[in-house]
């Protein structure tokens, strides 16, 4: 190790390196025994803040911890633009760092003292980027009014934020909240109080967090606010009562301890303050606090493991987090009876500890200089460059400052040092948790043999041998190929130490999961299982997921044992893997059309909160991953069978048609914004609509289903846009168009969001991507075949505006009522049916295409068409259905078809899609031959000839 000179060295070279380099803005070269001078070899921070100001500068401009408010404020009186406004924060935040720094660093404040004034700068930081947007967004929308004049929105600092002993580089954990719901009063433009905050909190999260040329005020964690990152960004007081009394957990509770309201007093906060106290503190002595903070400390070690954190001071055993534990715990335990330990402040908590004889004083005095030592180390660690760390660095220069800062001689003393004060605090933590050592939970010779199957290079004899009392020779030899396989691809992957010894403790749970769920089916399930492995490889947070997470790991397996399709999803998006940790959301209900659409909406606008609406992109990856969640969802229920077929169809359906309404939301603001909106409108219309088609219009959507579209509108010929750049309506609505498929079809990280087709538009690919309604009925009136016609029984309406949707079931029932020669119908459905089938039958002597094939889907399909273009001149209640399966049985009502016809339709067309959705999980696209399925193809076949050949 380097001695004290040596050292001294290092960081005096550091230095010289960089006054050599840079010339202090032109001004002569700082004397080499100016503290200035010696500061640029302690911190690199310093460096880029003495390359944008001379050291004199920042250290004259240096403002204390009470006057930052009224500092910032002088400044941001200045400010116009909310480009101006975050120049003005990071200037302000990185000269007073910079301040905070030197005085660190030359020792000329103790460690109370720098993380007070840090705290304060954040305070002053938040609220003056906070008081500047709410009067700018007032002047536009007003002010929340409430009983006690405008409503704020109420900041809780959490953490050390809450503390007042922030880190030097620390994130800042924040919940939003405000009084009541209602509107803003006194704006050009009232909006909801929730959509008033909900900007704001946006805004205020940008100012902070963006970086930008001069770098970042402070990184913004929302995720402490209810629902996590799920929730809204700003709740209500009722809703927040609500969620802590109904679905707080004890991690919530240790995190609230931390809370203060960063809002100046008001009687909203204290409104605030009695809604909280009771969910955190419990009028009775809450022991089940220590179950509590064993868990927490069993993630958090598991943590440590994912990440492979070595030398954590904050994480590590006997680190700064033991201590606020530690504290916090007792704090949860006897708070409710006494009040001065209901400080969010560590040193007050844990001072009170001892004077209510709770702690011995020495142990309080032992703690809480170790806490001091740590927290001197965390900041010194984070001012070398600015930095989220608590990890000690490994290089010279580094732990040359950390001795210099420290007062000791070498870096071997210092960490002695800190080993010492660790080791006691992780011994008054266990005293407390009392921590057990886990054994192994496989203690059986199945798992040491998928130990070894892993570990031990075995030959395909030897390891089928071993494994021949648990399977067959089949599958014995795919586990044996598999992992051969496996092996050799690993060496693609560079997955670092870690990584592979994360996975050399996966592979034999794996093996043992895959022995014990599925020995008869190895063979196919654990190409598919090593293939989602293989995907996150190099993804050691996903392996450490399902190493840490067996119920996961049993998921996944039996998922990938059921459908090779989830299997893929899986593979192509590791983060479905995520889903997996709450069966729950696996599990869904047998809602109505109604209740899915409401869930769905509600969680797709709550996931879609928290991100900038500006952001178009992040709002296209959101829309996928959330389609991408509820599609595995819904397949995890469709194969467990809790959601018969018609209900995983109705599910797909109902979720296309949220994300449609959200694209269509999403295109027409993009759109409005470059060239206003159609003059011809009013109020809320847009003069728009979407009419689906095929499985999207017969409520029958599949897995992987593209979605037939058309888009009418209804604008007037000399209609156009008022916006600076005009053009005319039928051009906006093209426009519009375009737009939607381009949000629906490109393709970003997360896949495509639908496949879309427009070729049933009128005139096909030659026509407009969207016509006017006058248009759609003039051309199914006078020019669309026969086919097209067959097409509007399975259309209906599925976004836009209702007057133009009301026009369109006109158009339909007056096409579909018309009069027609039943004889001339039948030829055209036949003639049309064999040309499909012709180009399309996929079918070979050995399997079956389902849909196309003699006495399929697609046969069945016709069939309903037929009767409804044949008999709904005289039966016009043939038109209210789109699905076949309804407009069968409607035909059965109304006497064309008799119930045994109907029945033996009905169940063939279930038992078929059925079938075919099968058929989609698993990955195929044809079915093999049956009896079973012959004998279903001729009862239809047969009702064919008799309706349409006889």
């Amino acid at each position: 190790m380097p001695t004290q000179e040596q050292m001294n060295r290092i960081i005096r070279e550091k230095a010289e390196a960089f006054w050599q380099k840079n010339a202090v803005n032109n001004d002569a070269v700082l004397d080499t025994n100016e503290p200035a001078h010696k500061l640029a070899g302690l911190s690199e921070f310093l460096q880029r803040c003495f390359e944008n100001d001379a050291p004199q500068t920042i250290i004259d401009g240096e403002v204390s911890g009470e006057d930052y408010p009224a500092q910032l404020a002088g400044q941001l009186a200045q400010v116009k633009t909310e480009e101006q406004l975050m120049r003005v924060l990071r200037t302000f935040r990185n000269a007073q760092m910079a301040a905070i720094t030197i005085a660190d660093l030359l020792n000329n404040q103790d460690i109370e003292t720098s993380v007070t004034r840090v705290s304060a700068l954040a305070d002053a930081l938040i609220l003056g980027t906070y008081d500047w947007l709410y009067s700018h967004l007032s002047e536009r929308y007003g002010k929340p009014a409430g009983p006690h004049g405008p409503q704020p929105m109420i900041i809780l600092g959490m953490g050390k934020l809450g503390g007042r002993e922030l880190n030097f580089s620390s994130d800042i954990d924040l919940i939003f909240c405000y009084p009541y719901r209602g509107e803003t009063e006194g704006g050009r433009k009232q909006v909801e109080n929730q959509q008033f905050f909900n900007r704001l909190a946006q805004k205020l999260i940008s100012a902070l967090n963006t970086v930008t040329a001069d770098g970042q005020v402070f990184r913004v964690d929302m995720r402490l606010r209810p629902f996590g990152d799920s929730g809204p960004l700003v709740t209500h007081f009722a809703a927040l009562e609500d969620y802590y009394q109904e679905q707080g957990r004890s991690w919530e509770r240790f995190a609230m301890i931390k809370a203060r309201p960063i809002t100046p007093a008001s009687p909203y906060v204290d409104e605030l303050s009695d809604i909280l106290r009771p969910f955190t503190f419990r009028r009775y002595l809450d022991f089940t606090t220590i179950d509590a903070l064993r868990h927490m400390k069993g993630l958090i070690n598991r943590e440590i493991r994912r990440r492979g954190l070595k030398d954590n001071i904050k994480l590590g055993a006997g680190g700064i987090r033991e201590i606020e534990f530690f504290t916090q715990s007792f704090q949860l335990i006897h708070g409710g009876r006494e009040p001065a330990l209901q400080s969010p402040n560590l040193k007050q908590s844990l001072h009170a500890l001892g004077d209510l004889e709770i702690i011995e004083p020495d142990t309080i005095r032992q703690l809480y200089g170790h806490y001091c030592f740590l927290r001197k180390l965390e900041h010194t660690l984070q001012q070398l460059n600015d930095e989220q760390t608590q990890t000690l660095p490994e290089d010279d220069w580094s732990q040359a400052v950390i001795c210099k800062v420290m007062g000791f001689a070498c870096y071997d003393t210092f960490y002695a040092e800190l080993l010492q004060r660790m080791e006691e605090v992780h011994a008054q933590f266990n005293d407390l948790v009392e921590e057990h050592q886990q054994t192994h939970s496989h203690e059986d010779s199945l798992f040491h043999l998928c130990n070894d199957a892993w570990q031990v290079d075995m030959d395909r004899q030897e390891l089928c041998g071993l494994l021949a009392p648990y399977m067959d020779d089949e599958n014995a030899n795919a586990i044996y190929e598999q992992l051969m396989e496996f092996r050799a691809n690993l060496r693609q992957f560079r997955i670092g130490e870690r990584g592979q010894r994360t996975l050399d403790e996966l592979m034999p749970e794996l093996l043992h999961t895959l022995i014990e769920t599925s020995p008869n089916h190895i063979h196919r399930v654990m190409p598919r299982v090593l293939d989602v492995i293989r995907a996150i490889t190099g993804r050691t947070t996903y392996l450490n997921l399902l190493l840490e997470n067996l119920d996961v790991l049993n998921q996944l397996v039996k998922l990938c044992k059921r459908s090779e399709w989830i299997a893929k999803q899986i593979q192509r998006f590791p983060l479905l893997l995520d889903e997996l940790l709450t069966p729950l959301y696996l599990e869904q209900q047998n809602t109505s059309l109604q209740e899915s659409r409401r869930e769905y909406e509600d969680e797709l606008r709550q996931q879609l909160l928290r991100i900038d609406p500006d952001d178009v992109e992040l709002t296209m990856d959101s829309c996928r991953q959330f389609k991408l969640c509820q599609q595995l969802r819904i397949a995890a229920s469709d194969i467990s069978g809790s959601l018969p077929v018609v209900k995983v169809s109705d599910k797909l359906t109902v979720l296309a048609e949220v994300m449609l309404d959200t694209i269509i939301y999403q295109a027409w603001e993009q759109v409005s914004q470059r060239f206003g909106v159609p003059e011809h409108l009013t109020g809320d219309a847009r003069g728009f609509a979407v009419i689906g088609y095929g499985k999207l219009g017969g409520y029958e959507l599949g897995y992987g289903s593209d979605l037939d579209l058309v888009f009418v509108h209804n604008a007037p010929k000399t209609s156009s846009t008022n916006g600076a750049r005009k053009v005319g309506a039928q051009q906006f609505y093209i426009k519009l168009a375009q737009r939607i498929m381009h949000l629906l079809n490109t393709n970003t990280l997360f896949g495509q969001l639908y496949e879309t087709d427009l070729r049933l538009r009128p005139s096909g690919s030659a026509g407009l991507l969207c016509c006017h309604i006058d248009g759609f009925e003039s051309y199914q009136q006078q020019q669309a075949w026969t086919w097209e016609h067959q097409a509007l029984v399975r259309a209906r309406g599925v976004a836009g505006d209702q007057q133009l949707l009301t026009i369109f079931h006109r158009v339909r029932h007056d096409i579909l009522t018309r009069s027609r020669d039943k004889a001339a119908l039948r030829s055209e459905v036949v003639s049309m049916r064999e040309k499909m089938r012709g180009h399309l039958d996929a079918g070979t002597r050995d399997t079956v295409d389902l849909k196309q094939c003699v006495g399929g889907i697609a046969d069945i399909e016709f069939l309903s068409q037929y009767w409804v273009l044949a008999y709904a001149s005289e039966y016009t209640a043939l038109t209210d259905y789109t699905d076949n399966t309804r407009i069968l049985n409607n035909a059965m009502n109304l006497g064309l078809i008799d119930s045994r016809r109907c029945e033996a339709l009905v169940s063939a067309y279930q038992s078929l899609r059925e079938q075919y959705h099968q058929l989609t999980l698993a990955d195929d696209k044809l079915a093999e031959q049956s009896e079973q399925l012959e004998t279903l193809r001729a009862n239809v076949k047969r009702i064919w000839q008799d309706v349409l050949e006889s």
